[in-house]
């Protein structure tokens, strides 16, 4: 299992995030990264039916599944930044989410999700010609969650389920800044005679919880037109134990110093409600709230750099809109395709930053079990008021491949 979570874990260890919030927890992915939620802008939490295995917001979801799903997600997209003169355009591939869920009949049903919380990751080369110095910039950074989840209904009333999951954190955090001369204009017969030294300061260290886990709790009661969600996830401790070391060509190091910084995440309120319109129309809406108070230490270091990153209340709403497939396989195929498009606006952890994004999608049923390879294409901006952050604008796509089953059953269930 160890070795299968690392392999996974490489899929996004050369991503471009966001330049947004480096120094801090970097870019949160919004909570249910999965194609078939971000082709309609994130919302649907709140929906039952669709083989969509774990909701991480929302574990309750699930006690209406009714086969074993397993779902795998694909992100890449390109993200342009923008402050003062200074303009990156970088592309990202990463894996944000996989799950599986695993129906019980009365037993209710257990889940399994891998989720990519935050990120931040980036390389680039700066070069200074005028005042003779160039500088490389290297961020590698994700905090990954375990989370397992139960869901069951209500033995009595089975329009209510109620769910709950545990998250177990684990990842790592690397920086390397190095500063170095730029002597490309001198002529190689005299470059013995300049500095060549470079100075880096390289930070690395694990991304652990204070506690072993933190938990999300979360109702939820499915009508026969409309399906409402409220769920409560606990504050909990994220602890960065850092290591600094500061290198000269690679060959020097002075002695190490270590620091922990943590950083309290409050807890999140959320909730969400899918009504269906007809019999395959639905319309969604979601919102999550948590209440920072606290400013977050940043790595920071050598060369005077911010020592902490402002925060404000992070804020996410969410409206979506799918039109279902037929699940009649001997209707045409584009009759049998889920279409998808949606809304969202989230104001960042990240103090005067936020996000607005919209986004389209589909559902490709492949062959007559269920299995389906959802397409999501999503774009929008991040604006700031603080010449200390960056405006960036993004487009991705998403890619998810779902696998259903009947584990456990005999044939004719």
């Amino acid at each position: 299992m160890k070795k299968f979570i690392s392999a996974l874990l490489c899929v996004s260890s050369f991503s471009f995030a966001s330049m947004i919030g480096l120094e801090a927890l970097g870019q949160e992915q919004i909570a249910g990264g999965s194609a078939a939620m971000a082709g309609r802008g994130f919302a649907g939490n709140a929906k039952t039916g669709d083989i969509e295995g774990v909701s991480v917001v929302n574990p309750a979801r699930q006690a209406f599944d009714s086969k074993v799903t397993f779902n795998l997600n694909f992100l890449l997209d390109v993200t342009t930044a923008d402050r003062s003169n200074s303009h990156f355009t970088k592309t990202n591939l990463t894996m944000p989410s996989m799950n599986l869920t695993f129906p019980m009949n009365d037993f209710g049903t257990l889940g399994f999700s891998l989720w990519q919380h935050y990120s931040s990751t980036m390389r680039e080369d700066i070069d200074n010609e005028e005042e003779n110095w160039n500088a490389q910039i290297e961020y590698q950074s994700s905090v990954y969650e375990l989370v397992p989840t139960y869901a069951i209904r209500l033995p009595f009333f089975r329009a209510v389920s109620l769910g709950a999951s545990a998250h177990f954190v684990m990842g790592s955090f690397t920086r390397d800044l190095t500063l170095g001369p730029d002597n490309s204009e001198i002529d190689s017969t005299d470059a013995w005679a300049t500095s060549n030294s470079e100075v880096t300061d390289h930070v690395s260290g694990d991304w652990k919880l204070k506690n072993s886990a933190y938990f999300t709790v979360a109702a939820q009661f499915r009508g026969r037109m409309a399906s409402y969600f409220f769920s409560f996830t606990t504050p909990y401790t994220l602890k960065n134990e850092l290591e600094y070391n500061l290198r000269f060509s690679e060959l020097d190091t002075l002695a190490p110093t270590h620091y922990t910084r943590s950083i309290k995440v409050p807890a999140m309120l959320a909730t969400g409600v899918s009504y269906r319109l007809n019999k395959r129309h639905n319309v969604m809406a979601d919102v999550a709230w948590r209440a920072w108070s606290r400013d977050i230490d940043n790595v920071a270091g050598s060369w005077s750099m911010s020592q902490v990153t402002k925060t404000q209340n992070d804020f996410n709403i969410s409206i979506g809109y799918q039109r279902d497939g037929s699940d009649v396989f001997y209707d045409s195929y584009w009759d049998r395709i889920a279409y998808r498009a949606g809304l969202w606006y989230k104001s960042w952890y990240v103090e005067d930053v936020s996000e607005i994004g919209g986004s389209i999608g589909a559902g490709f049923p492949l062959g007559r079990k269920g299995t389906m390879l959802d397409l999501a294409i999503q774009g929008g901006v991040r604006l700031t008021d603080d010449d200390r952050n960056w405006s960036e604008s993004f487009i991705g796509i998403r890619l998810g491949l779902v696998g259903v089953g009947n584990w456990g059953k005999t044939r004719g269930q």
